[in-house]
């Protein structure tokens, strides 16, 4: 679910039923406490009227003692046992149930929570406010609106610790660290009170707060943390021993080196080399500093030769010579970009990438992609019709793959990667038809912030554009690999991504784009 954001909106439909099941209790739970206060007023009453005088007199009456013979034999009796609150709780479970398959997974609440840790990092962005529903990163000291939404919410002290307990579980206490932090602070500011929805509590996030810090090395608060999770749980056998512990190190050696937990440093990324980069290109949103600028980029309308484009051309911006990607503007309508992502829905799955001939999910590629082949619909075929003009490349299948759309979910990105294949053992190469000589993407949707297109080695990012594509060159005219095309996905800060993706192979390009003379172009 995490993986889609379309499936999240999904879910608030499933949250709808849930709602409507949950009032439905509490109408059914208010009518039972109403004759419970009944029955209680009625014999209270009682109590205080008829059997407040001599009990003898009270009783004289045997209409009196009837009624209080049979209150205790019967009435009470029904009262304690009733089933009536049993029926309303399992008329609520059974709700639940009946949805629960369509319920996010603990996957879904683990890449939701690594999806918030990513934002935090990309975007730099201080966890505190996040916590307030606030997108701002520092800036000498001050905090600073990366984004401010129209719409949010902040965090609660047990969504701050499930974020919190997800990195913890990991090892990763750099993020573990600042995310207790922030639930423990919550935690304090609500009173420490429990709810019956949370899955943590105040004493959990200290707990779990107090080991990340020993384990990043700061013993002394961590031992100050479990000083205090005692005050709330001073029977707790392993806390006292921790306490014992963190006291006999900070007695031993005052320079306590660093334990083997890393410290507060960031995780390394074992498959991300460029990470500074990319992440200043994401940063920027596609807005580039003037030292960006090149007088050889332009804007113009563009027909490329073609008769069916002579009436009705289409504006092409020329963003870079090396490589040469352009950007053409209002490639597509609202309409057409909103019938292929309908065409898409029942068909996407989690975008997986090349691993040796194999293709495999990765987490750095958040996304659910689906294929439509030109039979699917008209408006297929419409588009490689359009992309053909526009490129002069032959689109055709195999020469082109199938249009790839693309959806990115919570924190949605796909890291540094080249379209085309690098290794001879590439699934690109199972059409026989060469390797991906072009790209041709283009944006179905709007987003309010992040997911730009990054060019790492080409230090430049491209912005979102609605109903635009995206068009570069993958390989030289010499058929090698042209390494300026590194690109990403930015993560997407706010917003609903969707892409669709035409990728055109070298076979049937023969004449459409040939060979240079000189070997090295």
């Amino acid at each position: 679910m995490f993986t889609s954001l379309l499936n999240v909106k999904e879910a608030i439909v499933i949250e709808r039923k849930l709602i409507s099941y949950l009032k439905t209790y509490i109408d059914n739970e208010l009518d039972r406490l109403e004759d419970l206060k009944r029955f209680h007023a009625k014999v209270s009453d009682l109590h205080s009227g008829i059997y407040d005088g001599p009990a003898a007199t009270a009783m004289a009456n045997p209409l009196i003692a009837f009624t209080l013979i049979k209150r205790l034999q019967s009435e009470w009796l029904n009262l304690v046992h009733s089933n009536e609150a049993s029926e309303n709780t399992q008329a609520l479970r059974s709700g639940f149930e009946a949805v629960e398959a369509s319920l996010p997974k603990l996957e879904d609440l683990q890449g939701a929570a690594k999806g918030l840790m990513r934002l935090q990092d990309v975007y730099a962005l201080q966890v505190g406010s996040l916590a307030r529903g606030r997108f701002q990163r520092a800036a000498r000291g001050e905090p600073v609106d990366v984004y401010r939404p129209t719409v949010s919410v902040p965090l609660s002290g047990d969504d701050c610790f499930l974020v919190g307990k997800v990195a913890y579980e990991q090892g990763d206490y750099y993020h573990s660290v600042p995310w207790l932090e922030e639930s423990v602070r919550l935690f304090r500011v609500a009173g420490g009170g429990w709810s019956p929805e949370n899955q943590g509590t105040l004493e959990d996030a200290l707990d779990h707060l107090a080991f990340s810090h020993f384990k990043a090395g700061n013993v002394s608060y961590a031992l100050s943390l479990s000083q205090e999770l005692l005050h709330h749980d001073p029977m707790n056998g392993r806390v006292l021993q921790n306490v014992e512990k963190y006291e006999k190190l900070l007695v031993e050696s005052t320079s306590l080196p660093i334990s083997e937990g890393g410290g507060m440093r960031r995780p390394n990324s074992t498959y991300l080399r460029t990470r500074t980069l990319y992440e200043r290109l994401c940063q920027t949103q596609g807005s580039q500093p003037k030292h960006y600028e090149n007088h050889r980029l332009y804007c113009d309308s563009f027909t490329n030769g073609d008769p069916g484009l002579l009436l009705q051309p289409i504006r092409r911006e020329v963003l870079s010579l090396q490589p040469y990607v352009v950007l053409y503007h209002n490639f597509i309508t609202d309409k057409e970009a909103e019938n292929i992502k309908t065409l898409s829905q029942q068909g996407l799955r989690r975008s997986v990438v090349a691993s040796g001939e194999k293709q495999e999910t990765a987490d750095y590629r958040i996304s659910k992609s689906a294929w439509l082949k030109d039979t699917v619909h008209p408006i297929i075929g419409q588009m490689d019709r359009r992309i053909a003009r526009l490129t002069g490349l032959n689109v055709r299948t195999p020469y082109g793959e199938y249009l790839q759309v693309v959806n990115y979910g919570i924190g949605g990105h796909y890291e540094p990667h080249f379209d085309h294949a690098t290794s001879a053992s590439s699934p690109v190469f199972k059409l026989k038809t060469g390797n991906r000589v072009a790209t041709f993407m283009i944006y179905l949707s709007s987003v309010e912030a992040g997911g730009s297109t990054a060019f790492i080695y080409a230090n430049f990012s491209v912005p979102v554009v609605e109903n635009a594509a995206l068009f570069w060159w993958n390989l030289h005219r010499n058929g090698g690999g042209d390494e300026n095309t590194l690109h990403a996905g930015c993560p997407v800060l706010v917003g609903d991504k969707w892409v669709a993706n035409k990728w055109i192979h070298e076979h049937g390009q023969e004449f459409q784009r040939r060979c240079g003379l000189n070997l090295e172009d």
